[in-house]
């Protein structure tokens, strides 16, 4: 019963921004029927993967992480700036004026 409850709670978490990116604009996606979330607040950004992924999947769902920040918040990536893993990135974007 307790892993039960333990279970549900975690999955009613969904993603959660680093205590940084609080308040920043949220962007929900699915590609290849995977979930993700990118937080967008000032000249930084953040992209989440929900959902487990198994050993082969890691490069391919990096790549399309780095894919959703630009589609979504219309930002650039500043490439050098980004790190992480397949199950969260952040870093800094450069956003047209007005935008963000």
């Amino acid at each position: 019963m307790r892993v039960l409850v333990l279970t549900l709670f975690l999955a009613a978490c969904g993603a959660q921004p680093t205590p940084q990116m609080f308040g920043a604009q949220r962007f929900d996606a699915t590609r290849d029927g995977r979930a993700y979330t990118v937080f967008l607040k000032g000249n930084m950004a953040e992209v989440i993967r929900l959902g487990y992924a198994t050993r082969g999947e890691h490069q391919g769902i990096r790549a399309t992480m780095i894919e959703l920040v630009p589609e979504l918040t219309g930002c650039k990536m500043v490439a050098s700036t980004w790190q992480g893993d397949s199950g969260e990135m952040r870093g800094r974007v450069r956003c047209p004026k007005g935008s963000s």
